[in-house]
């Protein structure tokens, strides 16, 4: 069997030969939809992976109020909504199993350093009092300098801003100006694992409202620490229940306007949101796939045409049908693996250098995921495709008769 198998390759690798420029033609229609899958696949399985790295690390005691609702947290920071009021936040730091309530704000500022404007976020926490939850959840560490002195005009800026925005290079004890009025840059940052983050500007949330003109004891948005034996679920539900009391005492209306999420909900969210994209890409690769099969149905039928008479003779000195249509597929298995493989190291390539870009310039320092089972899964897929796109014409040339084939090349 394996003496067979190993004639019926050499015949359907010579017939390839003998036929190259078609060939490689329809490889290369397999070659797109694999590189398709290989390339979106790994970036995307990238990107998940990132995201959920940087939500677990806050661990499983934050949780975040903002504006928006449970099933799209972020669009309230993305396209804006209510604030948070004094009221809310004091609800929330009165609820039992809250530790600290961090109120934070933000907005994109025009910045002056030296001779050059950039608009850069610029972002307000209380730096002094939430020092240690900083620390501790969102893993802030000073490259070089100092934090900052409460009630001073001093700021802590992300490593990117130090050393990128600007054509010169910004140290701690550097002075630049945020809407005309005169900061001190006390530290540099670590980086925070998000390219937002390390281009931003912290600040005391007092100086931020002070700023922009911003109501005191306001904020954007809310870190909430929680009891460290606290269930991060059932604290979320008292959390909102405290500020669904507010909405009551001061609008008589029991409707919420903020997302009280914690860090695993977002993580959710996150990874449901790439399992949709993640579909679309299999979708639409594999339709680029079953394209590049029909490519190779239609080579395989051409094939069996021209081959008419060798395969009359094949069938005359004894050339079982089962024989020939182990060659036809084997042709188009080749042809499927083939591109496969062209497209697998086109996709993998492909992808280490939108991941080698995306360590500079996109929003999160993501890597590309290069699992086993997406290779696997791509050439599989691809010589499976390849099989089924030949059963067609094999059959078509295991049916010819002998003498039909070769009287009609008499």
């Amino acid at each position: 069997m394996a003496s067979n198998f190993k004639e019926y390759y050499k015949i359907a690798a010579r017939n390839l030969k003998m036929r190259s420029l078609r060939s490689w033609l329809t490889v290369f229609g397999i070659v797109i939809g694999v590189f398709l899958i290989i390339s979106l696949l790994s970036l995307s399985e990238g990107i998940k992976d990132t995201i959920k790295r940087q939500l677990t690390s806050l661990g499983g005691n934050m949780i975040f109020v903002m504006p928006g609702d449970d099933t799209n947290p972020l669009s309230g920071i993305m396209f804006g909504g209510d604030k948070l009021e004094k009221q809310d936040l004091n609800a929330i730091e009165k609820t039992e199993g809250v530790q600290k309530v961090l109120p934070a704000s933000y907005q994109a500022i025009n910045t002056r350093f030296g001779q050059e404007n950039k608009s850069l976020v610029v972002e307000g926490f209380p730096l002094i009092d939430g020092m240690e939850v900083l620390k501790k959840f969102q893993g802030w560490s000073l490259e070089s300098g100092r934090w900052p002195s409460a009630g001073q005009k001093e700021v802590v800026v992300g490593i990117k801003f130090a050393q990128d925005i600007f054509k010169t290079k910004v140290k701690a004890g550097a002075e630049f100006n945020i809407k005309g009025k005169k900061f001190v840059v006390t530290g540099i940052l670590n980086s925070l694992g998000s390219k937002q983050d390390d281009s931003s500007v912290f600040m005391d949330i007092g100086e931020f409202q002070d700023l922009v003109g911003q109501q005191r004891g306001t904020a954007q948005m809310a870190m909430v620490q929680i009891d460290e034996n606290a269930d991060a679920n059932q604290m979320a539900l008292k959390i909102k229940d405290s500020l669904r009391r507010v909405q009551r005492r001061a609008y008589g209306s029991d409707s919420l306007n903020f997302a009280v999420i914690t860090s695993q909900k977002v993580s959710d969210i996150a990874g449901g949101v790439m399992a949709v994209i993640q579909f679309a890409v299999m979708a639409f690769a594999s339709i680029a796939i079953v394209v590049g099969g029909i490519g190779i149905t239609n080579t395989m039928y051409t094939s069996v045409r021209e081959r008419t008479r060798e395969i009359g003779i094949m069938k005359a000195i004894g050339a079982t049908n089962n024989a020939i249509m182990a060659v036809f597929l084997i042709e188009a298995g080749i042809i499927g693996f083939g591109g496969g493989i062209g497209g697998t190291i086109l996709g993998l390539g492909v992808a280490a250098l939108v991941q080698a870009y995306g360590q500079v310039h996109p929003m999160f320092y993501f890597t590309a995921l290069f699992s086993p089972w997406i290779v696997i899964f791509g050439l599989s897929f691809s010589f499976i495709i390849g099989c089924l796109a030949g059963i067609l014409p094999a059959r078509a040339a295991a049916k010819l008769r002998p003498i039909d084939a070769l009287r009609k090349y008499e």
